[in-house]
């Protein structure tokens, strides 16, 4: 059974951000983007440095590689929906766009920079497709320039085969692959996923399972577990503070309008509406009480 989530993103460098695996890196990028010529040779602009991720868990995890053609690819996996995701995953593909040009360079020199985002979340919820691809467009399709594009995989809208079924496309493998690898068996895996390359993945996976970066997969769950939850509980706070704001303000608007309404029975205007606006909800009441008792005192 394995046991290792290539989800987690320790783990899906080690499978896609190694130079010993990479033809699963090129394997990936030909299934996702399925370019008219096949990439046959990557390059890792951040290698893997094991010893940083013992001492650093917020160390970045993310794919960054260029093939042959000087293509710049920035691959990540993210097993939430956080916030402001697209402009995230817009920054980093425009920085590594921009980094491609110094002092003295043409712009003829880009190279187009893909950055790939495997999410097992849903970020396009109304969509039923798993895999959106973004590039810079005019509303009726005319391309301005591929020097930009943003894929999203959202593997919760990918369905699992049965076992007895194989999976033919080679993005729908690498979907099943990490979407049903964990808790699975290598033969069950290997029965469904037609290619070869996957016996490799499977590999990485057991690799990590019998060796120290178990425990840095381990710790890595351990970490984004507990930044989950400090997360969730500081967008619950804000959501607490955010009612209890519209609460009082919600009090302050009716006081100001019992106010507003007092001042035309005594057909007089004590205090502006800007003015009532700013003031505090005690003085608020000050106020009301004030011109509710000059209010009886004109009646009796």
């Amino acid at each position: 059974m394995i046991e290792i989530d290539p989800t987690v993103d320790f783990a899906c460098k080690m499978l896609l951000g190694d130079s010993a695996h990479s033809r699963l890196t090129i394997h990936f990028l030909n299934a996702v983007l399925r370019p008219e010529s096949p990439i046959v040779e990557v390059d890792y602009l951040n290698p893997i440095v094991l010893q940083e991720y013992d001492s650093d868990k917020l160390s970045i995890l993310d794919i960054l590689a260029q093939d042959e053609r000087g293509r710049r690819f920035d691959i990540e996996v993210q097993r939430t929906n956080q916030g402001w995701l697209p402009q995230r995953l817009t920054y980093y593909a425009a920085t590594q766009l921009v980094d491609q040009i110094g002092e003295g360079d043409s712009y003829n020199e880009l190279r187009p920079s893909i950055g790939i985002c495997i999410l097992n979340a849903k970020l396009f919820p109304d969509e039923v497709a798993y895999h959106q691809a973004f590039r810079l467009r005019s509303q009726g399709g005319l391309e301005l320039t591929d020097c930009l594009e943003i894929h999203t995989l959202e593997l919760p809208k990918y369905g699992k085969a049965s076992n007895n079924v194989k999976v033919i496309d080679s993005l729908d493998q690498w979907m099943d692959f990490f979407r049903n690898a964990v808790g699975s068996t290598r033969d069950d895996l290997m029965k469904r996923l037609s290619s070869p390359i996957f016996d490799e993945a499977i590999g990485v996976l057991e690799m990590i399972s019998k060796t120290p970066e178990q425990r840095r997969h381990e710790a890595r769950l351990k970490w984004e577990l507990e930044e989950n939850t400090r997360l969730e509980a500081t967008r619950a706070e804000g959501r607490a503070e955010g009612k209890a704001e519209a609460r009082a303000e919600g009090r302050a608007e009716g006081k100001v309008d019992q106010i507003q309404m007092l001042q035309g029975l005594l057909d007089e205007q004590t205090v502006r509406l800007e003015v009532l606006q700013r003031m505090t909800l005690s003085a608020l009441d000050e106020l009301i009480a004030s011109l509710e008792a000059k209010l009886r005192n004109r009646l009796s």
